[in-house]
């Protein structure tokens, strides 16, 4: 197959997502467990998806990835993933908010939502977004809030609260890429200095930095 194609990776969350796309026609997906050891499942699975397509990662034009916030190892796996391909292929690498990618669930109809992703000890990772037709524009910045409060703050703001462990399930996907044009049209990233939101940092990161007296070095 000949150029003009996209991967886009997203691993927010405990499972993983690829997708190759042409244009806005998804043409194949793939979605993997991140956790348990089993981080080295994503390259695969890159490489099924453009096996599928009858694609090689020299036909890729550019790259997509998931910016988090959320699991730190997983972000930090399809981050390293992303920028060396983009590297090896001279490719540009575009970055798109997680919760971006679960407001652009097809499933969903217009409207105002939270979008939501766990932050643990009681806490998740919100904005607020708005989704008319296929488009998504967000209309409140990243928040660290209680999970207590989110109901109330859905009723305020007429939202409904969406997420991988909300009611119907709406997770980050890969594929959910095409419907976020907006961020599409913003510059790529630097590959040599761009890392995802992490949301804030894992203990075991605290802990390693603490011990070291310095900053975990990059992947």
């Amino acid at each position: 197959m000949s150029g003009a194609l996209t991967l886009a990776l997203e691993a927010a969350t405990s499972t993983g997502s690829v997708a190759i796309l042409s244009g806005l026609r998804v043409l194949a997906t793939r979605e993997v467990a991140m956790r348990g050891g089993a981080e080295e499942h994503l390259l695969p699975a890159i490489e099924a998806a453009l096996l599928e397509v009858g694609a090689t990662t020299r036909d890729l034009e550019r790259i997509i990835c998931g910016s988090g916030p959320g699991s730190f190892t997983s972000l930090r796996v399809s981050a390293s993933l992303a920028k060396g391909i983009a590297f090896a292929r001279s490719l540009p690498l575009f970055a798109v908010p997680s919760l971006a990618l679960i407001a652009a669930d097809p499933s969903l109809t217009d409207g105002m939502y939270v979008a939501i992703l766990d932050a643990l000890r009681g806490e998740v990772f919100a904005s607020v977004f708005e989704r008319a037709g296929d488009q998504v524009k967000q209309v409140g910045s990243l928040r660290l809030v209680h999970r207590d409060g989110l109901a109330h703050e859905a009723v305020v703001l007429h939202a409904k609260v969406i997420g991988p462990e909300e009611h119907p399930r709406t997770p980050p996907r890969a594929a959910n890429v095409v419907r976020l044009g907006a961020w599409l049209a913003l510059p790529p990233v630097s590959l040599e200095s761009w890392e995802p939101d992490y949301g804030r940092l894992a203990e075991a990161q605290v802990k390693w930095e603490i011990a070291h007296g310095r900053p975990l070095p990059v992947l």
